[in-house]
């Protein structure tokens, strides 16, 4: 995938210069296909044009991620919810119009107790990417603070 920013972008049709052009102007309509990914485990996907208005033909997905592959374990539209248990589409749905329920700091959505920090450190350690390096000390210490924010979020729901 090509980073854009702080999260990654790919078009699963090949268009993949318009989804990076859209990606790296930060507003606009993505185009069919395109695929973004901020943590290994969450993937949104534009699916064909009236495919389901509401969350704009995105479709959001929770995967399990090995340095095999992927594995889904939700897929859907309003009912897919992250690891930390928060539904993806609540999220995406209070993004301003301009972003294409895009969300980032700036963009309207509800911020999550996720910081650049744990984001970079997922990143870095997600098991599919090659010639992946020993873990920091600052990642190591991003992934467990990131640990912590799960806990405590699964303890309260």
């Amino acid at each position: 995938m090509t980073p854009v920013r702080h999260f990654y972008v790919d078009n699963l049709l090949g268009n993949v210069e318009a989804t990076v052009a859209v990606a790296t102007v930060g507003k606009g309509d993505y185009p069919e296909g395109s695929v973004l990914q901020l943590m290994p485990n969450e993937v949104m996907i534009k699916q064909q044009q009236g495919f389901n208005p509401e969350t704009h033909d995105w479709e959001f997905f929770y995967i399990d991620v090995d340095k095999d592959g992927s594995k889904i374990f939700a897929r859907g539209f309003a009912d897919v919810n992250n690891r930390l248990g928060m539904n993806c589409f609540a999220c995406h749905a209070q993004a301003k119009p301009e972003f294409d329920l895009v969300c980032e700091q700036d963009h309207g959505c509800a911020p999550i107790p996720v910081t650049r920090a744990m984001f970079g450190a997922l990143q870095r350690t997600d098991p599919r990417c090659k010639n992946q390096k020993p873990v920091s000390a600052e990642d190591a210490q991003a992934l467990k603070e990131l640990d912590e924010v799960v806990k405590a979020l699964k303890a309260s729901q």
